[in-house]
Formats: structure tokens, C-alpha cells, sequence
């Protein structure tokens, strides 16, 4: 440092060792010394000249590196930040392609790289969260690829799915698939036995957990949904279905359940670290809009909620592809293989009418159901003088299930219709009797424990648990007068509505059928499959093709013995060999029994005879012949639906779409037991007609796999613009041309990603499909010019990402419901633990913890609870007793997982990139 000519001293010399970096100045240990002496100051003069005259100009490299190389760059084009984007987002998919795992596959299986794919996708997905859905569309080789990851995964597995696919007969079944992939150490058990399961095998020797059809739990308040949660506990779970979602978001929160935490969750999304408080948001949104007189707006939050529960949730634990986006993005795999899906033709509606005289009773009937029946059988506790409101709910909902339950016989047929007007007229007539006899009989009234019943329509069952099942005795003055009076007049309808039914003769629609299966060249020449939801109709059916058919028909039910099942699988399963096939039989009359889990592609038709209301179910029914190895180019199907009297100025479809309206606007808002999300009749007419729907391809190609396409080509083909697109710095910017002014940021921290849209100052959250297609650039266009207001849009959208972080878990988080009056009652009994034990008390700290994470089923709590309020014995304290019901009913492997320490984000919170759009 040099003074100005004339100063008292020529300079001074300052030297040390320290930086102007933060460690230099702030965190070592470094000093400076200043040296005053002339001769210093002369010696550090001369040699700073010497080396000056030495030295080398590197301003224009530095400024070439800053412009070039980091993110001040204004050298990058839209085009490039666009890959950028994609990579980043991507990157850990890339090169899964050449990861697979090295996989046995069997005689006659096919090595198909879509599979393999998934394989590899699916083992990075149960690795990190402890789960992973496989969830691929119907006949795209689900159980193939569960095979080859267990066999990947070289661990023992406990297999549990429906009766036929444990059955080894079943070419088809788990047992066979996995012993032909030489899958070690697995036990399967059917789904019907879980509660046997730990008699017969040790548990705690399996590290996976496989569930197949896993859609079936999606109510967790039920005893077979608790027995499986055991099962589960301290496993990773691999859950098989090509419908997850299927009535509601809950439906998702139950399965995911059984592998992650309820109040902790290990997902990347600080959002989703209270999984129920996330899902009880979303349904809050749905609060107060009614599904018919609303129905724009309620669909518009069904649609967001999905998306958002895809972009926070199942992008992490879902592998999900669709044939379209199969053979799009596989296409030079599958020519390789000389494989190719099967067409599917748009369905045929096949509308049947009545006679006035039969339409007019029909409409009525529907009438007296919905408005004039009172249900008062199903609903007995409703009529308690002293009324338990908590068993008002399981009451009406058992009323709005019996009342879509007769509405879906009527339609079914009239045959079974009329079946069930006897059965009930039988029912109300025995309890009728009971209730003067003195004592009135009732279960607890909750319809949780008819759930599945209600849905797969076992009417016999159902009205055995109702007399039969967890009864409590009534006086018959413990009942309101109205009681007995709504007994007698609903026992008055239904014999009225079979008085009139009788007069009915003849059946229009199985004449209908009979009639088109003479005609229709698909239907008289081919193999095919005939879907009703009942028994009793599937009999009647049955009997009736016989008698037109002659002994090629063939009749299989949920009571069938093993034989028919057998013939069902060498008549029409296209994987037995053909030294093995038969062809005694070319018409299968089957019940929901055939719907899953089961291979019947030597057919290529399927005609449901009942409206299958609800289009998941459809899509289960036509997968049994839409498989990846079917011999066939084209897939038929075929509908049933009423459509009246005939009209010359009304065609068939317009009087069917009628008919099911009046169903749809009587039933009300109990119509959404009956369809999706979809409410009005055009609509669900219009679905139940596209082989989209259909086949379960009318979601939206899944963006990732066009992505990664790109991607891979560019890695393959150019080499030199991949290794770029790696090296483009982050905090990356362009600037281009919009229809508005927003700017565009990708931010991540750990495997938290999120892109925010700054507009007007307001930013928006983005999901990956629609960022990439706005970004999306073509090669040759230019950047443009990057202006100050872009950096305040920029802190606009920081702002947003931290936002994000501030979603913490709350504390105690079993907040609400019964898990929450369960919590108060371990509290007060920790708060007066003077003698108990230590362990004794660690156990009820165990507890407590876990109903905070949330590791305790829904059912055990409910159990818990009820039993800790139950009357104390005498001579026992209140404390005592609660501890010994919590002993007795939470298993303690539920409360081992309440220790584990949720996953928080990791890492630095970084910009990757942004792009400016100015108009």
C-alpha cells in the first residue's frame, strides 16, 4: 500500500495469511501484520514490480468463465434450459434402462424391456419408502413383474391374494408364477384366511409383504383390513393393482398405510409428513358442494386433488403405465418381440324395452324404494327411545346400502328382483314376529363390518349378520311407538310390489340377449364371458342359455366347487398348454368371482348383463381376456341397459339414458355408490361406451416415459449435447418470448422438487407436465434479454419453496376422532403410573409415542377404546384396567414401528433453474 507523494512515510506492507473468504475473516484462526519499517515497504515494492512485469493477463479468460460457464451465462438457449429441466427433474430414472437387474425369466416368457424397467423403478421406490404400488394397467404382467422384483430382492415373501390366485391349479396363481421364476423362500395364502396366517408360517421371518388385488383394502375400519396391518407391521410392502384409486382419495391413504406411518411419513414433501391431515385437507375442500347441483365445481376439486395427491404422494411410490404410452414409448421393443396389444372396440350398447305396462310399474317400483319404503328392519336402533348417536351413521348408511342394493336387482333382472322381495318379505315377517314376541334382536349397527358384503351384493350373508351376528337383546318398550307401525307398512309395500310383479311375464331382456347372441357374429361363433354381479341371476341366466344352447354353457359362482373353476381354466385360460386345453364349453356365465386375478383370453368378448355402474369394475372384467399375450387383434364388449316402452320419435340409446337418470336423480346424492365422479347419466352412459374407460386408458399418458425418451435418445445419439446439458450450471436462466409476463423456477432440496410460476406478482405451484410443456423450446430459438423485474418474480418464488418447509409435524399427532379420546385416556394413565413398573411405564411412553406417529390401526383403536370404557370391576382401579386393555389389544410390533424417526428433507434448498417469459 502506497501513500500519496509528500506523505511522512512511502507506504506501509500488510501480510498474513488470511482470506477474504468467510473461513478467512470469521471461522480460523489467522492474523495480518502490518510492517511500518521503510526497508520492509522498499523490499515488498521491488518484488511486487518483478513479479507484475511477469505476470499474465487473464481478465478476458475470467470474464469467458463467468459468462460461459456459471449461471450468469447469457450463452444458454431456451432449448438447452428446456433439457436442463428434464434432466434434473429425471435423472435418477435416465439410466434405468441400463440398470435392470439381472432376472431369470422362464421358458416362453418374453424379455420385454417395459417390464425390466419397472422392475428396476419399483426397487429404488420400496427401498426408499418402505412400499412401492404396482399399479400398471390391466394385463400389462403385474404378477410378472412383482416375480421378477421379488426374485431381485432374493428375500423371503409373504404372498396374500384372492382364493383363485393361491390355487394352484390356476396356471396363472402366484405359487406357479413364482416357483417358474424361481423365486425363493415365499408363502402364499389367500386373503380370506389372514387372521390364520400366523398359525402357519412365523411372521417375523418375512421382510416383504405382497398383496395382490391390494384395492380391496381400502377400508380401514374393517377386521380383515386390521389383520393385514399386523401383518405388515416392520415389512416393506409391495401392494399389486390396476385400480388403487377407486371410490375416493382414502382409498390411497389406507394402502399407504400399511408401510408408512400415519403422522410421519418418510416422504420427500414436508406437506405429506402427516399423511391423515393431508387427506382430511383435500376432502375439506369437497365440504359444503353438493355432487349435483354442483357438479362443475366438485369435479373441478376432484380433478385437483388427484393430481396434487399424484404430484405429492404417488410420483414416489407408484409405477403405473398405460398400454398407449407402452407402445408409444416402447414401440422398437415390442416389434423386437413381435408382440402387440389388442385393439379394443368401442362398447355396443345393448338396450332392451319394456311394455307400457312394465315400464309403468318399473318406474314406480323405483318410486316406492327410493321415497315410500321406510327401511325401518335395517335401521332398529334408529327407533331407541335412549338413541346412541354413535351408531346413528352405521344405521343410515345401512339404509342408503339396502336402498342402491334393490335399485341394482331391479336392473339386474326381474328374476332376481323378485327373488329378493320374497327374501325380504320372509325377513320382515320373522321380525315382525320377534318384536311382538317381547325382545327385539340387534347387531351393534355398524354397516363397516357389511362393507364388502354390501359390494359384492351377498344378500344371504348380509341378512344373516343382521339376525344372527353380534345381536344385543331389546324389550320391545325400549322402542318408540312408530317402530312396529313403519314395520307393518314397509312389509305392506314389498308384498304390494310382488303383487304387482307378478303380473309381469315374460323377460325382455334375457329375450334381448338371446335374440343378439343368435345374430351377432362375435357372440355366435366365439368363446365368451357373460359378467352378473348376483348369484341368483347368474343361475337363472344360466338356465335359460341351456335351454337355447344346449351343454356348452358353463356356470361359475363364489361358492363353485374346485372342479368348475378347473374347467373354467382349461376352457378358457389362453396360458394353459395346448395339450391341456379344452373346448367343452364356449359361453362362461360368471359372477364378480371372475372379475380378478384370473386369465380368460382364449375369449375376446365380454357382455355385462348388469350395469356396471361403476367403470373400475368394468375395467377388472374386461382385463380377464385384455392381456399382453392374447392371441387376438380386436377385444369386444358388450352392455346391457333398460330403455322403456318403444318410441318412433326416441331411439334406443336416448330412452336408455333416460331410464338410467331416473335411477340417478331419484337416488340423489346416494348415487355416488353407484358411479365415480361422474353424476349425471349422459356421462356415466358416455364412459360405459369408450374403450377408454373401458380398458382404464383414459388418464393421460404418463409425461415422465415421453421425457425420458427425449432423454435416452440424446444419450444415445448425441453424445456430445448430453455431456453439455450435464455440465449446464445451476441457477441456469433465459430469458424468451411469452403470451405473459411469469417467471418460471425449478427449485429441490434433497428429493424435494417443486416448480413455481410467478404471475402478477402471485406464484402458483406447477406439476411437471404442464412446466415441461411450457419450457419446452425447439433448437433454434434465441434468448432474450433478462430484465430487473425478474429477480424480484424470482424472490417471489423463493419465498413459495420455503413456504413449503414450514408444513412441520405437529405435535401429538393422533388430533382427532377416537384415536384422539384414546390418547387423553393413556395420558391421564401415565400422569398416575406411582405403581407400576418401569417397564410398565416405558410400555405406556411406547404407546403414546406411537399414537402421535400414528403406527396404531384404526380398528385396534376403536377396540381399545370401547374396552377401556366399558364398566371397571370392582376393586380395580380405572388406571389398572386401562393399562391391561392396552396390553391386551395393541400389538406391540405396532408400537416398535411408532419409534421410527420419520425422514425429514436433507440437504441444501437449491435453484436449478429459471426461465423468464415477457410479452
Amino acid at each position: 500500500m502506497s501513500y500519496p507523494e509528500g506523505s511522512v512515510d512511502d507506504g506501509r506492507v500488510i501480510t498474513g495469511s488470511s482470506n477474504f473468504s468467510k473461513s478467512g475473516l470469521v471461522n480460523n484462526l489467522e492474523f495480518n501484520v502490518e510492517l511500518k519499517d521503510r526497508g520492509d515497504y522498499d523490499f515488498a515494492s521491488k518484488k511486487f514490480e518483478e513479479l507484475w512485469m511477469d505476470a499474465v493477463d487473464v481478465s478476458e479468460d475470467y470474464v469467458a468463465t463467468i459468462q460461459n460457464d456459471t449461471w450468469l451465462s447469457n450463452n444458454i438457449s431456451p432449448y438447452e434450459l428446456y433439457l436442463k429441466f428434464l434432466y434434473e427433474y429425471l435423472k435418477e430414472q435416465i439410466n434405468q434402462d441400463m440398470d435392470r437387474q439381472d432376472i431369470y425369466l422362464p421358458d416362453g416368457y418374453m424379455d420385454l424391456q417395459y417390464q425390466k424397467d419397472a422392475v428396476t423403478d419399483a426397487m429404488q421406490k420400496l427401498l426408499e419408502y418402505g412400499g412401492v404400488f404396482i399399479s400398471d394397467v390391466v394385463g400389462l404382467g403385474k404378477t410378472y413383474i412383482t416375480a421378477m422384483l421379488l426374485r431381485a430382492l432374493n428375500s423371503r415373501a409373504l404372498v396374500l391374494a384372492p382364493p383363485i390366485l393361491v390355487d394352484r391349479n390356476n396356471p396363472g396363481s402366484w405359487p406357479r408364477v413364482l416357483e417358474e421364476f424361481r423365486v425363493p423362500n415365499f408363502y402364499c395364502e389367500s386373503v380370506g384366511k389372514l387372521d390364520q396366517i400366523p398359525k402357519k408360517t412365523d411372521i417375523s421371518k418375512y421382510e416383504y409383504v405382497v398383496i395382490d388385488e391390494s384395492h380391496k383394502f381400502r377400508n380401514e375400519n374393517n377386521q380383515m383390513y386390521d389383520d393385514l396391518y399386523k401383518l405388515c407391521v416392520g415389512k416393506k410392502v409391495i401392494l399389486v393393482t390396476a385400480t388403487p384409486l377407486n371410490n375416493s382419495p382414502a382409498d390411497i391413504l389406507s394402502q399407504i398405510k400399511l408401510f408408512q406411518p400415519a403422522h410421519a411419513s418418510t416422504l420427500p414433501n414436508p406437506e405429506t409428513r402427516d399423511l391423515e391431515a393431508y387427506f382430511s385437507k383435500l376432502q375439506s375442500k369437497l365440504h359444503g358442494l353438493d355432487r349435483q347441483t354442483d357438479k362443475k365445481e366438485y369435479l373441478r376439486v376432484v380433478r385437483e386433488n388427484a393430481e396434487k395427491i399424484r404430484k405429492d404422494i404417488l410420483q414416489y411410490l407408484m409405477v403405473r403405465r398405460t398400454r398407449a404410452s407402452i407402445a408409444k414409448y416402447y414401440t422398437e421393443d415390442l416389434e423386437k418381440r413381435g408382440l402387440h396389444f389388442p385393439e379394443v372396440a368401442d362398447p355396443s350398447a345393448l338396450c332392451y324395452n319394456f311394455d307400457e305396462n312394465t315400464d309403468d310399474i318399473f318406474n314406480r317400483t323405483i318410486e316406492r324404494i327410493v321415497k315410500e319404503f321406510r327401511y325401518a328392519r335395517y335401521k332398529p336402533l334408529l327407533y331407541l327411545i335412549n338413541l346412541d348417536i354413535q351408531l346413528e351413521s352405521g344405521q343410515k348408511n345401512m339404509v342408503t346400502f339396502m336402498r342402491v342394493m334393490l335399485l341394482k336387482r331391479l336392473e339386474r333382472s326381474f328374476y332376481a328382483f323378485n327373488k329378493s322381495l320374497d327374501r325380504m318379505i320372509g325377513s320382515y315377517e320373522k321380525f315382525i314376529g320377534m318384536y311382538r314376541s317381547g325382545v327385539v334382536y340387534t347387531n351393534d349397527g355398524s354397516v363397516k363390518n357389511l362393507m364388502t358384503l354390501l359390494e359384492d351384493d351377498n344378500f344371504d350373508k348380509i341378512d344373516s349378520l343382521i339376525t344372527e351376528g353380534r345381536v344385543q337383546p331389546h324389550n320391545t318398550d325400549e322402542f318408540v311407538p312408530e317402530f312396529l307401525p313403519d314395520l307393518e307398512h314397509d312389509l305392506q309395500v314389498l308384498q304390494e310390489l310382488k303383487a304387482e310383479w307378478s303380473r309381469v311375464k315374460g323377460d325382455p331382456k334375457l329375450e334381448k340377449f338371446i335374440k343378439t347372441m343368435r345374430s351377432d357374429q362375435n357372440l355366435k361363433d366365439k368363446k365368451v364371458l357373460i359378467f352378473t354381479e348376483a348369484k341368483e341371476t347368474a343361475d337363472y341366466l344360466t338356465v335359460e342359455l341351456e335351454k337355447t344352447f344346449g351343454s356348452i354353457v358353463l356356470s361359475i359362482n363364489g361358492s363353485s366347487k374346485s372342479n368348475v373353476r378347473q374347467q373354467v381354466i382349461d376352457n378358457f385360460d389362453g396360458k394353459v398348454a395346448l395339450e391341456n386345453q379344452a373346448d367343452d364349453f364356449r359361453i362362461l356365465v360368471t359372477t364378480e368371482v371372475m372379475s380378478e386375478g384370473v386369465n380368460l383370453h382364449r375369449s375376446n368378448v365380454v357382455v355385462n348383463y348388469d350395469i356396471p355402474w361403476n367403470p373400475t369394475r368394468m375395467i377388472q372384467r374386461v382385463g380377464r381376456i385384455n392381456r399382453v399375450d392374447t392371441k387376438f387383434d380386436w377385444i369386444y364388449i358388450y352392455n346391457f341397459f333398460p330403455a322403456g316402452p318403444i318410441n318412433d320419435n326416441i331411439g334406443l340409446e336416448e330412452l336408455a339414458i333416460a331410464k338410467i337418470e331416473a335411477f340417478i336423480e331419484m337416488l340423489g346424492n346416494d348415487a355416488k355408490l353407484l358411479t365415480d365422479e361422474e353424476i349425471k347419466s349422459h356421462d356415466l352412459f358416455r364412459k360405459l361406451k369408450s374403450a377408454k374407460t373401458i380398458t382404464g386408458e383414459d388418464e393421460e399418458e404418463d409425461p415422465e416415459l415421453k421425457y425420458l425418451a427425449l432423454l435416452r435418445k440424446i444419450r444415445d445419439d448425441d453424445i456430445e449435447l448430453f455431456k453439455k446439458i450435464k455440465s449446464l450450471p445451476k441457477k441456469a436462466r433465459v430469458a424468451r418470448k411469452g403470451d405473459e409476463a411469469s417467471l418460471i423456477t425449478f427449485f429441490r432440496r434433497g428429493k424435494v422438487r417443486k416448480i413455481f410460476q410467478c404471475r402478477n406478482t402471485s406464484p402458483i405451484e406447477l406439476d411437471f407436465a404442464s412446466a415441461a410443456k411450457l419450457l419446452e423450446a425447439q433448437p433454434s430459438e434465441k434468448g432474450g434479454h433478462l430484465p430487473m423485474e425478474m429477480f424480484e418474480d424470482l424472490g417471489r418464488n423463493k419465498e413459495a419453496f420455503n413456504n413449503v418447509f414450514l408444513a412441520e409435524l405437529a405435535e401429538g399427532g393422533a388430533k382427532q376422532g377416537t384415536a384422539a379420546k384414546l390418547r387423553a385416556q393413556v395420558s391421564a394413565l401415565r400422569s398416575h403410573m406411582e405403581g407400576f413398573t418401569d417397564d410398565e411405564i416405558e410400555y405406556v411412553d411406547d404407546v403414546l409415542n406411537a399414537l402421535d406417529i400414528g403406527t396404531i390401526s384404526k380398528k385396534t383403536t376403536n377396540k381399545t377404546y370401547i374396552e377401556i370404557k366399558t364398566d371397571v370391576p370392582d376393586g380395580m382401579s380405572v388406571y389398572r384396567w386401562t393399562f391391561m386393555k392396552l396390553k391386551k389389544n395393541i400389538d406391540y410390533s405396532m408400537i416398535q414401528r411408532g419409534k421410527v424417526v420419520s425422514a425429514e428433507p436433507t440437504g441444501i434448498k437449491e435453484v436449478i433453474l429459471s426461465e423468464y417469459f415477457g410479452v
